[in-house]
């Protein structure tokens, strides 16, 4: 039996694990990432004690590995085996970590797999020069096996995301941020910034104003709105828990064209403008994230616009209660519709006094109960398919 060591720095003798403690870190780790089990690791590193302590490391934790002397041997196994990761020295003879990199990233076969480099070089530059280059992370030694892991695992569970499909719904759209955190983006958001608490009708931004924050709302209901010259307000989105607001403002590089309101007692995560856009700039999973939440936004104010132009005031109406109902009592089974008939009506982009009318026609068809000035949709389907 060969002897199993720990990572140490290079110039220090290498430290014994004896058998007891490497049964349990094996049982722990084939315990706690079964999912890994199906993936398979390239490891390209000169040092052969390097290269065999980290293969080792991996296999324990149920990976597949692959292993090259140096990189021009790595970028033969990688175009050949496709492995669903590297992790590549630097500095190596013949074709450095970088060189590694490029040819990697050229070849369309192998474009996509994620990249880690592992190096003992830690100056900001050679950091930088390896982000720029397209590598998804940097691990300095000495370094310890979990770091390692942990670094590998959030890699993979990005690209998990990426391949998944999600349905552009609330559910679909909460499924993606429950794996995003998963993935530890959101944790990381979350450990790093504060989360402040909002109260009705503040205002969060300000239609002309230059956006300074990304927000991510915790808890609580958020309204877009535009305000005509003459002032009359159509709001143009509403939102609920778990959902970004101003990333269009702050992607596009322009002031605000709307503002936002809270509509009841909200907690707010506020992420610089600095910050979000590095985030998007270097990670592609929150890029995919905001991209398709963008696209699915356009399209829902592209069936608005229709329906405001083409619809009936009563099928517009029905659509905009069954619209708020979604968005805010998904995942539960609650009926209640609690915003105001004024912003219903902005929201309809009618006169508060006609939408009042209309819901005194569907509460006496039954298709709505009010009580206590709160709707109550019996049955939301119902409401939905009127014919007119």
């Amino acid at each position: 039996m060969s002897n199993f060591t720990a990572f140490t720095d290079l110039n220090q003798p290498a430290d014994l694990i004896n058998l007891d403690w490497l049964y349990y870190f094996t049982t722990i780790l084939k315990t706690k990432r079964p999912s890994m089990a199906q993936h398979t690791i390239l490891i390209i590193d000169d040092h052969d004690e390097i290269r065999e302590n980290t293969a080792e490391i991996l296999e324990l934790a149920g990976y597949k590995t692959f292993t090259a002397e140096n990189g021009k041997r790595g970028v033969d196994i990688a175009i050949k085996e496709k492995p669903a990761l590297i992790v590549c020295d630097i500095m190596m003879p013949e074709l450095d970590g970088y060189g590694v990199l490029h040819l990697v990233r050229k070849n369309t076969d192998t474009q996509n797999i994620p990249f880690i480099f592992l190096t003992a070089k830690t100056e900001r530059a050679d950091f930088r020069k390896g982000m720029e280059m397209g590598a998804d992370d940097y691990i300095t030694k000495p370094f310890d096996d979990i770091e390692l892991l942990n670094a590998i695992e959030i890699r993979l569970k990005k690209i998990e995301i990426l391949e998944n499909k999600y349905t552009a719904s609330p559910q679909g759209i909460n499924q993606f941020i429950k794996d995003v955190k998963d993935s530890g983006v959101l944790k990381q958001l979350a450990d790093q910034y504060d989360i402040d608490s909002f109260h009705k009708k503040q205002a969060l931004y300000q239609e002309g104003r230059r956006p300074k924050h990304l927000y991510f709302l915790v808890k609580g209901k958020v309204k877009a709105f535009k305000t005509h010259p003459d002032g009359k307000e159509y709001i143009t989105d509403l939102f609920s828990d778990g959902d970004f607001l101003g990333y269009s403002a702050l992607i596009e590089d322009r002031n605000y064209d709307d503002s936002a309101e809270i509509l009841e007692e909200a907690e707010i995560m506020q992420i610089p403008r600095e910050d979000f856009l590095q985030m998007i700039n270097t990670d592609i999973t929150i890029a995919a994230k905001f991209i398709r939440i963008i696209t699915q936004n356009v399209k829902e104010k592209e069936e608005r616009l229709l329906s405001l132009a083409y619809s009936s005031l009563r099928k517009r109406v029905a659509k905009a209660l069954a619209d708020i109902y979604s968005k805010f009592n998904s995942g539960n089974e609650k009926t209640t519709i609690e915003i105001s008939r004024e912003d219903i009506a902005q929201y309809v982009g009618t006169a508060t006094e006609s939408l009042i009318r209309t819901l005194s026609d569907f509460k006496s068809e039954k298709l709505i109960v009010i009580k206590d000035g709160k709707i109550t949709i019996p049955d939301i389907e119902k409401l939905r398919n009127i014919l007119y």
